[in-house]
């Protein structure tokens, strides 16, 4: 049942990141397909791990936190608040926003609203999103699913702060000293 609630949560933040998606407009840089596509498949094989009933290896399905609702109920809500925080962070973008890595002509430094909290905030939802549904899980694929993600995001995050870092110079520099990358005051 509860598995229901997770599928709505991120097929309403699908449906949110379509209907808000526009023209890419013009580029300056812009990463690889097969970048973006290594990616996609790695996000695809955590979701695999958190919603198939099983998976070929059984060692995955052990538990690393006990059974019982508390848990299902504790990862709900991490998944909607990530999932929100998420979804808040695309708004604020606006137009600078793109599916790809890309560095727009006319691109502005955003570093308002969840900007002012993470510099990566979409990145942050989505981690969390996958923290609250292995907490719900609670088997050692979700740890694993969750690792996936962090990878996966970990690689963007580096080319993204390299190409925000060469094209707003100081400004970023200065952002970035007042505001962490993924974590409040922490990371």
């Amino acid at each position: 049942m509860y598995a229901y609630l997770f599928l709505a949560m991120w097929l309403a933040l699908l449906v949110y990141w379509w209907r808000m998606a526009g023209d890419d407009g013009e580029s300056e840089l812009r990463e690889s397909g097969p970048s973006r596509l290594v990616r996609l498949l790695a996000i695809l094989g955590a979701l695999a791990l958190l919603f198939l009933p099983s998976v070929p290896l059984p060692w995955l399905d052990r538990r690393f936190l006990p059974p019982g609702m508390a848990c299902v109920w504790i990862g709900l809500a991490v998944t909607a608040g990530g999932l929100f925080f998420a979804a808040w962070a695309r708004h604020q973008l606006g137009s600078n926003w793109s599916q790809a890595v890309t560095i727009k002509q006319g691109h502005e430094l955003v570093t308002s609203g969840p900007y002012a909290i993470v510099r990566h905030p979409i990145y942050t939802g989505l981690l969390f999103g996958f923290i609250g549904m292995a907490v719900a899980r609670g088997e050692l694929r979700g740890m694993l699913a969750v690792g996936l993600v962090f990878a996966v995001l970990c690689a963007k995050l580096r080319l993204e702060e390299k190409w925000i870092r060469e094209h707003f110079g100081e400004s970023y520099d200065a952002y970035s000293r007042r505001v962490k990358v993924l974590l409040p005051y922490i990371i």
